[in-house]
């Protein structure tokens, strides 16, 4: 299990109590967009943990369909994408029968929780979010509304089940800061204080970004035109093996130390691929190989790799060849989700003062 850090809960926080009792120490709600080509990233990133957590927290992974829509999607491929990343979830090692995968659509109190979050939000906290400036860029007229509001889905995507945790990247925490936010505030203007969790933050140690095979200052990216700028979980030892061979690297030997391989960032990239991959901390990895030819490292990489992704590839395959089982897996989470999802939402309901005859 990685080093994971996260800010101390205030100390009477009743939400906690009911997962300790269990041995558990929250609930966690997670989800991936599903836009395809799932890559080497995507899974050192966020999907590898979610195994991972699934001993010590109560689970929701969701696959988030309805944030993929606010950009044009093709939908017959957004349906095989959907099952796709959930694939990627039990080929990784979530076991759905006692973990909650679902995909977001099939749970409609996601979205009726977020309009009432879209009246506790305010405009100038929704205009402040970085992603939705770099993802709007110049043309912030013609973009859809859902792209500039999606972060009050966001919030009720984590409250609506009121999880008490969530996994963080970098990318990622202003959106937790505003589901905060609208959680403190909600509380706030309903006076119940306890009402929502005030969700914590779940920030995985030695956090690895991984960059393209290609280019070592950008970032490994599904969009990226290269195939062999990137990993992708469903590719077979042959490809991997391959992809590696060709990676960027420069004229000089492995570097003896740290702040080398720093300067270097093809060689930092697949040093820190294999630290992560491995398990182990970077500077062991640079001790290792230190002063070694790149041929050398590259071939204990490529096992490595294969070792580690070809059986999650291979599951994956499996997998999707089984639509039936896919299917059901996220037939049976949504159920699941909804069960507990539809008493909070009663419970906001009544909160609001909707009235239900």
């Amino acid at each position: 299990m990685p080093d994971t850090t996260t800010a101390a809960p205030p100390a009477s926080n009743p939400h906690l109590a009911a997962y300790q009792a269990r041995g558990l120490k929250g609930r966690i709600l997670s989800g991936v967009q599903p836009t395809g080509n799932l890559h080497l990233g995507n899974y050192l990133g966020a999907i590898r943990n979610f195994a991972r957590l699934q001993n010590d927290y109560e689970c929701l992974y969701c696959v988030v369909d309805q944030h993929a829509i606010t950009v044009w999607q093709e939908p017959a491929q957004l349906a095989a994408q959907t099952r796709e990343i959930a694939s990627a979830f039990l080929a990784a090692g979530v076991d759905g029968t006692k973990q909650i995968i679902f995909n977001q659509s099939m749970v409609p109190e996601h979205a009726q929780l977020a309009w009432i979050f879209n009246c506790v939000a305010r405009m100038g906290w929704m205009s402040r979010m970085t992603q939705f400036k770099e993802k709007a860029g110049k043309d912030r007229e013609n973009v859809s509304l859902g792209l500039f509001a999606y972060p009050a889905l966001m919030a009720a995507d984590i409250l609506i089940y009121k999880a008490t945790h969530v996994p963080v990247g970098e990318d990622q925490k202003q959106h937790l800061e505003l589901t905060r936010d609208i959680a403190i505030k909600f509380n706030n203007d309903f006076a119940q204080p306890d009402f929502f969790p005030i969700t914590e933050p779940l920030i995985f140690g030695a956090a690895t970004r991984v960059m393209s095979l290609r280019d070592g200052t950008k970032k490994m990216s599904k969009s990226d035109p290269s195939d062999y700028s990137r990993i992708n979980l469903t590719d077979d030892a042959d490809a991997i093996a391959q992809k590696i061979r060709r990676a960027k690297t420069d004229p000089l030997p492995m570097p003896d130390t740290l702040e080398d391989a720093e300067k270097r960032p093809d060689a930092d990239n697949l040093l820190g691929i294999y630290a992560a991959l491995a398990d182990q901390e970077k500077d062991a990895v640079v001790a290792q190989f230190a002063g070694k030819q790149f041929s050398e490292f590259k071939t204990a990489l490529t096992e490595l790799a294969v070792a580690k992704l070809g059986p999650i590839g291979a599951e994956m395959q499996r997998l999707m060849k089984d639509p039936g089982h896919v299917d059901g897996v996220l037939r049976n989470g949504a159920q699941r989700a909804r069960a507990i999802a539809a008493p909070i939402l009663d419970e906001v309901y009544r909160t609001v003062g909707f009235l239900k005859p």
